[in-house]
């Protein structure tokens, strides 16, 4: 009886894995999930983020020399978005500058999706997008909800892990290209703050 009872579990538990989508790439075995892979374990010293605590003027003050400083080196890009959902149609839209140059303006529109899943797709394709020039080694992205992005340096399960799976291999990539390669990620003040 207990092996019968373990053998059907088990089937029970492959068909749920196939009818909820749950990709091989997401088991804890695989090595793209191991914690000792994880990007915050390879490459600590890559990436940083800068949120907007007390003082919002110093704040964007800061932003704003880093844009500029950013936009006058031919290694940068620049990397802005944001995401709203009305009448239950999301929005997100990408700037990307490289050397004082607007490289592209991207514009996604969904139904049924969440703002949080909008912005991590709109992450991953302009960061993507940065990443494929060559002479990109330093990318600033700048958006209003840092805590969104932390989700890509999270290695346990939540909802938009196959985003954070996407970003961190194109990440990884572009960290292991060169040890000076760096990404930082600025918050901007919304209008409530």
């Amino acid at each position: 009886m207990a092996k019968q009872r373990i053998k059907l579990k088990l089937l029970l538990i492959d068909v749920n894995n196939k009818c909820n989508k749950n990709f091989l790439s997401f088991s804890f075995f695989n090595e793209e999930f191991k914690l000792e892979n994880r990007l915050v374990d390879i490459f600590p010293d890559c990436f940083s983020f800068y949120s907007c605590f007390s003082n919002i003027k110093k704040h964007i003050k800061n932003l704003n020399e880093i844009a500029f400083r950013a936009l006058s080196d031919p290694f940068s890009t620049i990397i802005m978005l944001d995401a709203s959902i009305k009448n239950q149609v999301t929005t997100s839209i990408s700037h990307i500058y490289s050397f004082n140059k607007h490289i592209v303006k991207t514009l996604y529109r969904a139904i049924n999706m969440t703002t949080a899943e909008a912005k991590l797709f709109t992450i991953q394709c302009s960061i993507n997008q940065a990443v494929a020039n060559s002479n990109t080694n330093y990318i600033v992205v700048i958006t209003g909800s840092l805590h969104i992005v932390r989700k890509i340096f999270d290695s346990f399960a939540h909802p938009y892990q196959i985003y954070s799976a996407a970003i961190s291999i194109e990440l990884r990539e572009f960290f292991s290209k060169d040890s000076h390669n760096y990404i930082k990620f600025w918050n901007y003040p919304s209008k409530q703050q």
